[in-house]
């Protein structure tokens, strides 16, 4: 199954789609090489469950009723995991195949819930959160626009419901992590000109 964005979000329009690249589905992520974790506030993708549109960059200080999204980044080429999407990458492997495994969690002060450095890999995800949606599309994040496109492809695989993680567990694994990541980060701007979106398929 080949998607841009899900049904009724408003990147899902029938008419005038102009985007004719097309590329393969990229290997599972177990059988590639993580090569970054990061995340994002507020849910960059929309399903049922999360679906209320906050808007665009950066957002405020992280706070328990939050809705973040992670994003576990794998890669056909052989390295080590590591800051940013240039981990993904080595001079030998310029073009990889990139899988994105992304879970969207509800922040909550709670112990009981899910602890953010339980989930090292991919197959450490909740498993009651639907099955993952898979589409094609290309790396997010505020840097990229209408006017500016990410020159990376990706196979994302989204899982269509919330889980809770426990908000004190995101503060100590921003302390100090293999990706020196410390922050969330924004969201990618609305794309909505037809000429850069493809139909599903």
């Amino acid at each position: 199954m080949r998607r841009v964005w899900p049904p009724n979000s408003p990147r899902h329009r029938p008419e005038g789609r102009g985007n004719p690249v097309k590329f393969s589905l990229a290997k599972p992520a177990s059988e590639i090489n993580l090569c970054n974790i990061h995340f994002h506030e507020g849910a960059e993708h929309k399903a049922k469950a999360f679906s209320i549109y906050k808007g665009e960059g950066d957002h405020s200080e992280l706070k328990p009723g939050d809705t973040i999204e992670v994003h576990w980044v794998h890669t056909t080429c052989d390295v080590e995991p590591g800051p940013t999407l240039s981990s993904c990458l080595s001079k030998g492997c310029g073009n990889p195949e990139l899988r994105v495994e992304t879970q969207v969690f509800t922040l909550v002060n709670d112990p009981s819930a899910l602890d953010f450095n339980d989930l090292e890999q991919a197959s450490d995800l909740p498993t009651n959160t639907g099955t993952p949606v898979q589409f094609l599309g290309s790396t997010t994040g505020p840097s990229y626009t209408e006017a500016v496109c990410s020159p990376y492809q990706v196979t994302w695989s989204v899982r269509p419901q919330c889980a809770k993680l426990d908000i004190n567990t995101v503060g100590e694994w921003c302390k100090g992590n293999t990706f020196d990541e410390d922050h969330a980060h924004g969201v990618r701007k609305l794309v909505t000109n037809p000429k850069l979106l493809s139909d599903i398929e």
